[in-house]
């Protein structure tokens, strides 16, 4: 899987460094170290920066090409595919902003996806919305809402 990011490090992070850092971060690294980490070769699953490119017009940032071997993803699982290329690489602190700009997935790979069981009529009709989008979200309770302010948020994104 190939990926682009747009990388605006922090100041005196270099590309070379934050590209490593993304693909590291957004593959097997972590910041500290881990017991199963000599329980595996960990090359074989790493995401590496293959290339960095300036962007036109913007002196702070750069477009970092990263590759992932598909033996770091399990297949048919969009989840697991994109929580390790998305999920945690974007609280980064050696990042100022991250955004992902592009994604190439092998025709291999999207193979492996079965699908939904069903299309987005039968869940409109289970949920009974109709004429606007269905959307998700997470709600995180570490952000030191009360139960109360917690419950609320849920209501208001289930509703």
């Amino acid at each position: 899987i190939l990926a682009a990011f747009r990388v605006t490090p922090q100041p005196g992070v270099p590309p070379e460094e934050a590209g490593a850092a993304v693909a590291a971060e957004s593959s097997t690294g972590t910041w500290t170290t881990v017991w199963t980490d000599g329980l595996t070769s960990l090359d074989r699953y790493k995401g590496r920066c293959y290339h960095i490119e300036p962007v036109p017009g913007e002196e702070e940032q750069f477009i970092a090409y990263v590759a992932y071997p598909l033996d770091l993803f399990e297949e048919g699982s969009v989840t697991n595919m994109f929580t390790s290329i998305v999920g945690n690489v974007f609280g980064f602190k050696a990042l100022r902003a991250l955004r992902l700009e592009d994604l190439r997935i092998p025709v291999a790979y999207v193979k492996t996806f079965q699908g939904p069981p069903h299309g987005i009529q039968v869940e409109r009709d289970k949920l009974n919305k109709y004429g606007r989008p269905l959307l998700g979200c997470t709600i995180k309770p570490k952000l030191g809402l009360s139960a109360k302010n917690y419950g609320r948020a849920v209501y208001e994104c289930l509703r």
